[in-house]
């Protein structure tokens, strides 16, 4: 079984407080784009255990990754006696804010539950997600939701107009933990008018939706001033016709909305020349992606 772990981006992002369990509650739309981990699984009979294999050496191939965490999770709640091969071949940057260890765990939950015929139903499936991580359920849901409480509280919203959007990852990595540990969410300054975001999502209306007081991640008030790059990239992505540049998650990685496809493939170009990044990919919301090329450069 062959499955397609894709990536997420934030299109806003608020945090409203700290609980008393040390999470935040956070409100936030959630985009899925068409960058993607690609999972094969394969049942192994009279061989119990989880086997992971994957392209990348210094990924885990334990239950410190998220898909052999998910697998377990499952395996073990339905007393699944066989075993499970999984190749794993990541594409996705690590620790990149673009939740590809938990989409990594959410297809692998959605493939183990066809494989075994488990029965899970999606719902039931996203409610043992948020055992693994807190955007492990969206990425079980995909598309475009706006997402609430530790991000579990999830209401599907329509597709993002279509566009292009290219994401570029710097040569740093970014703990969230410190990030929002970091975070004073009163004095972070902008905030972004998710509902704005909404109602420019549901009109189809793509100008209104990169509009500055609606696109905005209050993480950036801390990941930004820590990493100057971050704003080079946005300034760069502007400069050569982005309608908006934010970064994604708790960072690193920004990516900038096109209309126009050349615009965007225009500033890779001069973001390689210029090397503020260290990855560049040229992608597309999910549900368009499929008669599109993902490209890297």
């Amino acid at each position: 079984m062959f499955l397609r772990a894709t990536a997420k981006i934030n299109l806003a992002l608020d945090v409203l407080s700290k609980r008393e369990d040390g999470y935040h509650d956070v409100r936030m739309i959630m985009q899925m784009v068409g960058m993607y981990d690609r999972l094969e699984l394969q049942p192994l009979l009279f061989e119990p255990g989880i086997h992971l294999e994957t392209n990348l050496s210094y990924i885990p191939t334990d239950e410190g990754n998220l898909a052999v965490k998910a697998a377990k999770l499952l395996m073990d709640e339905a007393d699944v006696t066989d075993g499970l091969k999984i190749r794993l071949d990541k594409f996705i940057p690590v620790a990149a804010g673009l939740a590809g260890g938990s989409s990594d765990a959410a297809m692998t939950m959605v493939g183990v539950n066809r494989l075994f015929h488990l029965g899970f139903t999606r719902e039931e499936l996203m409610k043992r997600a948020a055992k693994i991580g807190a955007d492990v359920p969206f990425c079980i849901l995909r598309g475009t939701a706006l997402s609430e409480g530790i991000g579990d509280i999830l209401t599907p919203l329509p597709q993002m107009p279509d566009a292009a959007i290219l994401l570029c990852k710097p040569n740093i990595s970014v703990s969230t933990r410190d990030v929002y540990g970091a975070l004073d969410s009163g004095k972070a300054g902008k905030h972004p008018d998710i509902d704005g975001m909404i109602r420019a999502i549901t009109d189809g209306d793509l100008e209104r939706m990169t509009d500055p007081a609606l696109m905005v991640n209050v993480l950036e008030s801390v990941t930004g001033p820590r990493y100057p790059v971050i704003g080079a990239i946005e300034s760069i992505m502007k400069e050569e016709g982005a309608l908006n540049a934010v970064m994604s998650g708790s960072g690193p990685t920004v990516f900038g909305i096109f209309r126009d496809a050349g615009k965007a493939e225009a500033c890779r170009v001069r973001l390689r020349k210029e090397k503020p990044a260290a990855r560049t990919f040229l992608t597309w919301p999910a549900g368009a992606y499929s008669r599109k090329r993902v490209s890297e450069k």
